[in-house]
């Protein structure tokens, strides 16, 4: 096992810093940063800025230019060995002369997969694999369940008040959490690929869905990236007149029952509308794992499900949410409010998934937590 000095925890932390730059613009693709070093000075830094733009490795070894010879890369994850919109980072790194390249954890993408490190090795470079790969995890969690599983990576978002109430009896639930929460969403919605909802949230809240922070790093052109919006209408209730349909920006609405019978939408005056045919389970709703399959065959990475307490328990009830991010409101509703998830029909404690805490803090007035299923401790039937 390779033994990293100092000086290398403190240059590849200076690459998961660049990496993280790029979280609002390059998905799909993953975030991945580069600090070039000689003689114990950064000659150059790089990081992914946008799919299809050249890779972090590009940017750091332009930077460098001569320097790069005899020097030492680090990168967060493995360099690409194949040709997809841009050349193999690996044969970019040969071709600059390094001497020694340290890569955070290996790509699992079945195009890459250790071929780039191979790469490295055969032409005589040191290579040395491992530095911090427990953040290099944590840093690209959607694209490397999509590599690992073929499905999209599942963050639910819910708000509540603290005692688990996410509207009144009569249905008012603007504004649970305050104005610093709801911008902290914007700022999730940016890192997604595509954001998921109903037909019946559209409806209620007007919900428009899209990404709007100034917050937000813009693309190279100047404009926000804005996920796919993936939207439930099994009985075709949305006309295209609703205010998301008047955003930029795609939309994917999911049906059932045959084409032919789909109504036809208003015209929309920005979004682009395509639909998708899906099947229902045995009690009517939309089969959700169902789903999930269809949607890994689009670039979909990283799905926020952002919707009321329904498709939320279903979700729940499925087992099919990778991670949970509740904001919890300072306010208690009482007992007649609305509660976070419908009956989930638990008999046992055991039955119950068991979630592990990544994070908690305070966004404004209110608290911000998240949780990873932890699939060590499945739910016992």
């Amino acid at each position: 096992m390779t033994a990293f000095s100092e000086s290398d925890h403190q240059f590849m932390q200076r690459a998961f810093e660049l990496a993280f730059l790029g979280r609002f613009t390059t998905p799909p693709n993953p975030n991945v940063g580069c600090v070039i070093v000689k003689d114990g000075e950064v000659v150059g830094e790089g990081y992914h800025r946008q799919a299809g733009g050249p890779h972090a490795e590009v940017f750091a070894l332009r930077q460098a230019a001569d320097a790069a010879k005899g020097a030492t890369a680090y990168v967060t994850l493995e360099p690409c060995s194949h040709f997809g919109r841009t050349p193999p980072c690996a044969d970019a790194l040969i071709a600059a002369g390094l001497e020694r390249v340290v890569v955070a954890m290996l790509d699992p993408n079945p195009k890459v997969a250790g071929t780039g490190v191979e790469r490295l090795s055969a032409a005589g470079i040191q290579v040395d694999v491992g530095l911090l790969d427990t953040q290099a995890e944590a840093l690209n969690p959607g694209f490397l369940h999509k590599m690992r599983t073929k499905l999209p990576y599942v963050q639910l978002k819910l708000a509540c008040s603290t005692d688990g109430k996410v509207a009144l009896a009569n249905g008012e639930s603007q504004w649970l959490t305050g104005a610093a929460a709801r911008e902290d969403v914007q700022l999730w919605r940016a890192q997604s690929c595509a954001i998921l909802s109903t037909a019946e949230t559209v409806k209620m809240d007007k919900a428009l869905l899209n990404v709007r922070s100034v917050a937000v790093t813009p693309l190279e052109q100047g404009q926000l990236r804005q996920p796919l919006r993936v939207i439930l209408d099994r009985r075709c209730r949305l006309t295209g007149a609703e205010p998301l349909f008047q955003q930029g920006g795609d939309i994917l609405l999911c049906h059932a029952g045959p084409a032919d019978e789909w109504p036809e939408l208003v015209p929309a005056a920005v979004a682009k509308v395509s639909r998708l045919r899906l099947g229902l389970d045995a009690v009517g709703q939309f089969d959700l794992g169902a789903l999930l399959q269809a949607l890994a065959d689009y670039p979909i990475n990283t799905l926020w499900v952002e919707a009321g307490s329904t498709l939320a328990t279903s979700f729940w009830q499925q087992h099919l949410i990778n991670e949970l991010v509740l904001y919890q409101a300072p306010m208690l509703l009482g007992a007649d409010a609305k509660p976070m998830l419908k009956a989930g029909g638990l008999s046992s404690l055991q039955q119950a998934p068991r979630w592990q805490w990544q994070d908690v803090r305070r966004i404004g007035d209110d608290l911000r937590l998240t949780a990873s299923f932890n699939t060590n401790t499945k739910p016992k039937r």
